[in-house]
């Protein structure tokens, strides 16, 4: 016989999405109660395959929510497993710190939620026991290894350890709780159950690392299919995991190159099949799509002219082929002959490559660069994110901006042309 248990983390329940609200609140609505979906399939799984345990490797919420409806939403889910007489070890991630709900619920019996200390509990299983480790975030910050607090392995049974952190540190995230692999490897566990990182990373060895990713993504910087882990400890302590799909809508970028394309039904024709065939790929319930229209076409001007047109052809294609929204229409189009340094004959292109010449001026870009650090002076917090977190992403910001409102005013003075 074996002990099996899911291993989940960073679930982030009823994240809010203040950047995807400000564009398309139905579609904020839906991906906001994908978190809570997520969970219940995770729930599912977890009956499903009867196992033992659940393993919550932190941030299960996300930040300081006071909101009673996830309150009730958590307790009818750890009822679930409680009723089904499968044990949940949670520990507190860095967003868990700050949630007062994660300290005033009162969960079954059956719900273990490691403090501040480290504790272990030991579970018995039909062929093998096994002693869970964890601990709590106490604060939102976490600087210093959290290892050095855990106990060595108990004998003669499988030892999990359970822990959020940032491991030697990925982009996009912060510093938390640092420790590397081979230091984890080589403390004597089985297995460590982690959390923090939201994208999927398996580590072997000695020990087990298993980082399971977040199990919903939350945009488009969280793309693809997520999953929580399935783990089979044997009798002898042997490890076994399979990657269980967990995500109820799944980001993809779908990239539909236009090249030659010079009538407007041939190019919603592209865009159509585009978004079949990412749908037809994708395995989660719903897809949302950032589409990128690319390439070389006589349409470059009229698209970038009639974006509005262009975004309502892709959200019709989309709501035809079903269960796909446009999250974003990216346009990375150009006109023929536009790439030329040569003298043109068209005047709208020649006064497109003076206008760009002149937007690559330090002195027009300075004036440009002040005019957007006011504007972001003026918003509030939430909305600053648009251009960028640092010096260089608002560098690329203007980047894009400046190539775009070229395009967008020659496209302006260019003749009707055909769709």
């Amino acid at each position: 016989m074996a002990f099996r248990f899911v291993h989940t983390a960073d679930i982030h329940l009823d994240s809010p999405l203040r950047s995807l609200a400000l564009r398309n609140p139905e579609l904020a609505e839906l991906v906001g109660d994908a978190s809570r979906q997520a969970f219940i399939s995770i729930v599912d799984l977890c009956l499903g395959e009867r196992v033992d345990a659940l393993v919550i490797a932190g941030d299960l919420y996300d930040g300081d929510q006071t909101s009673m409806k996830t309150a009730r939403f958590l307790a009818s889910q750890m009822t679930r497993l409680h009723q089904a007489g499968i044990r949940v070890y949670m520990i507190r991630g860095n967003h868990d710190a700050m949630s007062r709900i994660s300290k005033q619920l009162v969960l079954p019996d059956t719900v273990t939620i490691f403090g501040g200390r480290a504790q272990s509990v030991i579970q018995s299983g039909a062929g093998v026991d096994v002693a869970f480790h964890g601990l709590s975030f106490a604060n939102p910050k976490a600087p210093e290894s959290l290892l050095p607090k855990y106990a060595g392995p108990h004998e003669g049974v499988a030892n999990v350890g359970i822990m959020h952190t940032s491991l030697a540190g990925s982009p996009g995230h912060d510093v938390y709780a640092p420790s590397s692999v081979a230091e984890l490897q080589g403390h004597g566990f089985d297995y460590w159950a982690l959390g923090h990182i939201h994208v999927r990373q398996v580590y072997p060895g000695a020990s087990t690392l298993v980082m399971p990713g977040i199990p919903q993504g939350r945009d488009i910087n969280e793309a693809g299919e997520k999953s929580a882990t399935l783990v089979t400890i044997g009798a002898d302590r042997t490890i076994e995991i399979e990657e269980r799909l967990t995500s109820v809508a799944q980001f993809e970028r779908v990239n539909v190159d236009l090249t030659g394309a010079s009538e407007w039904s041939e190019a919603v024709a592209r865009i159509r099949s585009g978004l079949e065939q990412s749908r037809a790929a994708a395995r989660s319930r719903y897809l949302v799509a950032r589409l990128s229209l690319s390439g070389t076409s006589p349409l470059s001007w009229t698209m970038i002219r009639d974006r509005d047109l262009a975004v309502a052809e892709a959200e019709q294609a989309a709501e035809q082929v079903g269960n796909i929204w446009v999250e974003k229409v990216e346009l990375a189009l150009s006109a023929p002959g536009t790439g030329t340094v040569e003298p043109v004959a068209d005047p709208t292109l020649e006064l497109a490559q003076s206008m760009r010449a002149n937007a690559g001026s330090e002195a027009f870009r300075s004036d440009a660069r002040e005019f957007v650090l006011k504007t972001l002076a003026d918003l509030p917090p939430d909305a600053r994110g648009f251009a960028g977190k640092d010096e260089a992403g608002l560098e690329l910001f203007l980047d894009e901006v400046l190539a775009r409102s070229v395009d967008l005013v020659a496209a302006r003075l260019k003749a009707e042309g055909t769709r």
